[in-house]
């Protein structure tokens, strides 16, 4: 699952960049890189030793 969470940050990241180079509005590209940020953070804590 960490590594699906890993992913969908990177897709984010990109869809960000691309809603950025094409002009979008600074909170559509600000809330879909909280979104990347978010899932990458989850991904990165589900990937932490210790879980059973």
């Amino acid at each position: 699952m960490g590594a699906v969470l890993l992913i969908l940050g990177g897709v984010l990241v990109g869809g960000a960049w691309s809603l950025h180079k094409q002009g979008a509005s600074r909170v559509a590209v600000l809330v879909v890189g909280a979104l990347a940020a978010l899932a990458t953070v989850a991904g990165l804590l589900w990937l932490l030793p210790g879980r059973n």
